[in-house]
């Protein structure tokens, strides 16, 4: 063999070998992994950088071969996987779940138009976070790949369902992970202070519509802010009734299922311990709509107030944010707030919509996790049973809306 040829033999060898490399490297940026991520959490996070769009499912490997371990995974801005796996020394266990990541780009041209309240909020940023938290967690790795497989539930809502990034205030919508398996991801699209005319006004159901497939489930709740809307064509039969017909629309463009959710009750006892109803004709208006377009409606406003009614007046507060001045840092006035939940309140809350989900037949009940306990609105858990792992982040100040 002449040196010439051998020249260019190994010269072809060694460009195979670089674009075998290239396509392994290429294959392996698929799959997200940090070992031992508690020995680079800051604060109990964990940051995987640049990530983008889409659901991811993850794999994360609890225990410890020394102690006992108590872990608490949640991610981006507070979304609820676990809220406690208990491990034993030399016990592992695997544990999978599916999250979704979306960044405010619509298009090349288009971006949503957030408040300045979200600016800075992990559900907007091209990372994944999670937070490891708990009595004792205890994690050896934690892993992640495309899961384009995954049925998403879109959240279109308020700040009754948003992800709250700090305590004490929690939206249902932040438990509602919980509660699937991993071939479900919840996508929270929900805001404080958000009407369905603003909602689609700021772009969140347009960029919603870039992320979602054929299959997927949008749940819709409004009417809480609505109802304060006021001017010329604006009211429950009107704008609102204009609006919820649009999301009717896109929804069945795309092929999706969409699911219409009544607006949470506020605590709002008369003298006989009955909630009054504060939403004017805006749950009526949504029910008409869901009865000629055919779609399935959670009446979570009835729901609620059997909840409410069952706890009673003063036990009810226990469920919002109600605490005494300096409950938290900075805090010098107590909280009363009779309209956003606590993390007890919005777990009830998030198990009368799993409720209403059975009551309704909703397929997608076949992904509820299968320990996923019974619960009716006419029997709340405990209070003193429900244990919570506060965030290290506090705010003082409510949400939009009331």
């Amino acid at each position: 063999m002449n040196i010439r040829l051998k020249a260019y033999l190994n010269y072809i060898a060694i460009v195979s070998l670089l674009l075998l490399s290239m396509s392994c490297t290429s294959e392996k940026k698929a799959t997200y992994r940090i070992d031992n991520p508690l020995s680079v959490a800051d604060n109990g996070f964990v940051t995987f950088k640049n990530v983008p769009d889409g659901n991811y499912r993850v794999h994360v490997k609890v225990g410890s071969k020394s102690t006992n371990g108590h872990t608490v995974i949640r991610g981006e801005s507070r979304r609820l996987f676990f809220n406690g796996i208990e491990t034993e020394p030399e016990e592992f266990k695997d544990i999978s779940f599916v999250i979704n990541k979306r960044n405010l780009q619509i298009d090349s041209t288009k971006q949503v138009r957030i408040k300045k309240r979200e600016i800075g909020k992990l559900n907007w940023d091209d990372d994944i976070t999670f937070e490891f938290n708990g009595d004792s967690p205890q994690v050896e790795y934690i892993e992640m790949e495309p899961a384009p497989d995954a049925i998403t539930v879109f959240l279109c809502a308020n700040s009754t369902v948003v992800d709250q990034d700090h305590e004490p205030w929690i939206g249902w919508g932040q438990m509602f992970p919980c509660f699937f398996n991993d071939k479900v991801a919840v996508a929270n699209y929900a805001e404080s202070g958000e009407t369905a005319t603003g909602f689609i006004a700021r772009g969140r159901l347009e960029k919603l519509l870039t992320q979602a497939k054929e299959g997927d489930y949008i749940f819709v709740e409004f009417g809480h802010n609505d109802q304060k809307e006021k001017g010329e064509g604006r009211g429950p039969y009107l704008n609102f009734t204009d609006r919820l017909n649009e999301f009717v629309d896109k929804a069945k463009a795309k092929g999706m299922h969409l699911v219409f959710v009544t607006p949470t009750q506020r605590r709002s006892f008369n003298g006989e311990g009955k909630i009054m109803d504060t939403h004017g004709d805006y749950p009526d208006a949504m029910k008409k709509v869901a009865e000629a377009a055919n779609v399935p409606l959670i009446d979570l406003h009835s729901y609620t107030r059997t909840l409410y009614e069952a706890m009673g007046v003063d036990e009810s507060k226990k469920a919002f944010v109600h605490y005494p001045a300096n409950t938290f840092p900075n805090q010098p006035k107590a909280l009363a707030d009779n309209t956003h939940f606590n993390p007890y309140g919005g777990f009830q809350i998030v198990q009368c919509v799993v409720y209403g989900m059975k009551q309704i037949d909703l397929p997608l009940v076949k992904y509820l996790r299968s320990d996923v306990p019974d619960f009716t609105p006419e029997q709340p858990n405990n209070f003193e049973s429900f244990k919570w792992y506060p965030t290290p982040f506090f705010e003082i100040e409510k949400p939009d809306g009331n």
